[in-house]
């Protein structure tokens, strides 16, 4: 009987058109210019190169040499046990964002320091902050509890001479609070972005894990290993992301007029009710879902404005 042979994707085409992760990677180049991925790739079933994806430390060494070589960084690090995000992902919701921004823009994509994006806990990796300082020459603040995940933010800024000066960092000394001492009076912020917790407890958490590595390694997996996940406050809250969105919108209230778009990822398609349903009570004007296709996962992102149309003008009009 003939085996079958895996049609190899050129491109990601789910991912955004200015997605510079759309290819498939090309692990030679990757390799030259971070040598520590080297170890971790090898010839997958299909006689293609890979690396193993259940491996947290081979995929964190995937995401420096991607960072490297798509965004040109020269230091990238996080410390053991935080969340270590897909890349491809990421870029998406910036770039979709950027789209977002063209339509009070004259249909082009602003670009440049004036600016300004908050990243809601925004994680040791400062990935959005990335992201968009290099795609786009924006500026970020970074908001986190977490004193550790700041300083290994800290240490890449200050690292990456294109970083720095242009994001920076503030820490949220009080956990149920989003926006209230991040937001400084007059400030004004363009974008919010947001990655929430997904789950509701740490036994959640941790059956996603161990679901998700038996996916990836296609072998019975009796331990859940956390530090490819993240932290605990980076998987899970009270109430799961239903309630950490639900709370976000309820606070972007009181911030109505100090940001054009707030916005966040929602996992699943059946979160989405209740959240429109928040959003109808704090009387948000206009509301943007945007679909995010990442091979077999889809997921999404939803965006909310208090700004009538005439406001949103003026607002890019001052920007």
């Amino acid at each position: 009987m003939r085996s079958k042979k895996k049609i190899l994707q050129i491109e990601k085409s789910s991912l955004h058109p200015r997605n510079k992760n759309r290819a498939r990677y090309d692990f030679n180049k990757l390799v030259a210019i971070c040598p520590e991925l080297g170890p971790f790739v090898r010839l997958n079933n299909y006689g293609d190169e890979s690396i193993d994806f259940a491996d947290h430390v081979a995929v964190k060494s995937l995401n420096k040499a991607l960072l490297i070589s798509n965004y040109g960084l020269t230091y990238w690090d996080i410390p053991d046990g935080y969340l270590c995000p897909p890349i491809p992902g990421r870029a998406d919701y910036i770039h979709h964002l950027a789209d977002l921004l063209s339509r009070t823009n004259r249909g082009q994509i602003p670009i440049g320091s004036s600016i300004s994006c908050l990243d809601i806990g925004m994680g040791a990796n400062a990935i959005y902050p990335i992201i968009g300082t290099m795609e786009y020459g924006w500026t970020f603040v970074g908001s986190e509890i977490d004193e550790l995940a700041l300083e290994s933010a800290r240490a890449i800024i200050l690292q990456n001479s294109e970083l720095t000066g242009k994001i920076s960092l503030r820490r949220q000394a009080n956990p149920n609070d989003m926006f209230k001492g991040i937001i400084q009076a007059g400030e004004r912020f363009d974008l919010t972005v947001c990655n929430p917790p997904f789950h509701a407890s740490q036994a959640e958490a941790e059956s996603g894990t161990m679901r998700k590595l038996r996916n990836l390694s296609k072998s019975t997996v009796e331990k859940s290993q956390l530090n490819f996940g993240g932290r605990h406050h980076e998987l899970w809250c009270e109430g799961g992301e239903a309630a950490f969105v639900k709370k976000m919108i309820q606070q972007s209230r009181q911030f109505a007029n100090s940001c054009l778009w707030f916005s966040t990822l929602i996992s699943k398609q059946e979160k989405l009710k209740g959240v429109y349903r928040a959003l109808r009570q704090v009387e948000a004007l206009e509301v943007e879902t945007i679909s995010l296709g990442h091979g077999n996962k889809t997921s999404r992102i939803v965006a909310w404005t208090f700004l009538t149309q005439k406001k949103k003008e003026e607002w890019a009009k001052n920007r």
